[in-house]
């Protein structure tokens, strides 16, 4: 019996875009059937010429096809996109770029887009990953913990607004840049996150010598013409301190949580205390201390502390807040941020299963029971 076009449109129907996580026939990228007896071919168009996707996409094409009575062989051509097709599909995805979001109250002019993770029926739950300086491990915390809810199949995105040191990218292991369609940027994926960083924009040894308002706009940016697609979690990766982005992001995200990284040194338990009395400022709360760096534990199995103990308990204690998690100084942690081979992908090492535990926590036990929106206080 032959195969009609209806039955290769219906088998087609289950196979997603790899990067836009939709059906490829809603997607309107099935461009074409033609049946000769038991041989089929389908096209496919495509955002690019080099569309990274595209191996991915023939596999997972070709095997819907085969698995229909009648079919013994399945070919799969590509065709790219006319500017046309892909404004269309911007818009199917993305909305209409048009759209504004009135006036910001951190700066008092017309914005862009609305900001999705601030709308009062978003489903993402918002993670500020934050220190009071550099050095103590904040990216590599927030790589983990991204790659560790993943791992509870969760759907996790990530943010790298640390615009001057950003480091996501090749923390992840992210080996290509994002897609562009029709201006929408679409997040390259490892180990289950995608994100988005200045590290796409800008060399890797070249400063970012921007002010206040250019911050601002990047921002927007990253969480408007990003298509993101309602993740179960969104974790921004601040820079350290209490400057520009910090107010920026309090104005873009006003149910965002925040979460405090420092080590046990008192030192910097005392400076990362000030990003927690900025949060309070500008109306958002702290939930929670991460402490890095705790212990190091040496071949003879003993337990080094080398940079003093109880930090991260006395400002939590301070904050009252709970300690969340303590995290040991292991030279894997550091070589996978080096490499992008994140601990996390491992639960079965000791690291690995404390950020499990972490990600564990924040994802069961401090889950909000009710979502609320909060006017951005000027300081």
């Amino acid at each position: 019996m032959t195969v009609t076009e209806t039955q290769v449109m219906e088998a087609l129907g289950p196979v997603q875009d790899p990067e836009l996580r939709r059906s490829i026939v809603d997607l309107g990228m099935v461009r074409g059937i033609h049946i000769d007896g038991g041989r089929v071919e389908v096209q496919i168009a495509v955002t690019s010429p080099g569309c990274p996707t595209k191996a991915e996409i023939r596999q997972a094409v070709g095997g819907a096809v085969l698995l229909l009575d009648g079919v013994e062989a399945a070919k799969v051509d590509f065709t790219v996109m006319t500017d046309e097709q892909m404004g269309e599909l911007r818009e199917r995805l993305h909305g209409d770029p048009s759209a504004t979001a009135g006036t910001n109250s951190t700066y008092g002019h017309s914005e862009g887009r609305a900001v999705p993770f601030a709308e009062a029926n978003s489903r993402t739950r918002v993670l500020l990953i934050a220190s009071g300086k550099g050095g103590v491990g904040k990216s590599s915390v927030t790589t983990n913990l991204a790659v560790a809810l993943a791992a509870r199949d969760l759907d996790v995105a990530v943010v790298d607004a640390d615009v001057w040191g950003f480091s996501i990218p090749r923390m992840l292991g992210v080996s290509r840049p994002p897609t562009v369609i029709d201006g929408m940027l679409i997040p390259p994926e490892a180990h289950g996150v995608r994100c988005i960083s200045m590290g796409f924009f800008a060399d890797e040894d070249q400063p970012v010598i921007w002010r206040g308002p250019m911050l601002h706009k990047a921002l927007e940016q990253f969480l408007t013409d990003v298509y993101w697609d309602e993740p179960d979690y969104l974790i921004v990766d601040l820079p350290p301190g209490t400057g520009d982005i910090s107010i920026s992001l309090a104005g873009f995200l006003p149910t965002a949580e925040m979460y405090v990284v420092t080590t046990p040194q008192a030192v910097a338990q005392t400076v990362a205390q000030r990003a927690a009395f900025m949060a309070e400022k500008v109306n958002l709360k702290v939930h929670g201390i991460i402490e890095n760096m705790s212990w190091f534990t040496g071949d003879d199995g003993t337990r080094y502390e080398l940079f003093g103990a109880g930090g991260g308990q006395a400002l939590a204690d301070r904050l009252e807040v709970p300690l969340i998690g303590q995290v040991p100084l292991v030279p894997a942690l550091r070589d996978g941020s080096d490499n992008g081979r994140p601990v996390a992908a491992d639960p079965s090492t000791e690291v690995g299963a404390l950020f499990a535990e972490i990600a564990r926590t924040i994802d069961v036990d401090m889950k909000p029971t009710k979502r609320r929106h909060k006017e951005l206080r000027i300081i």
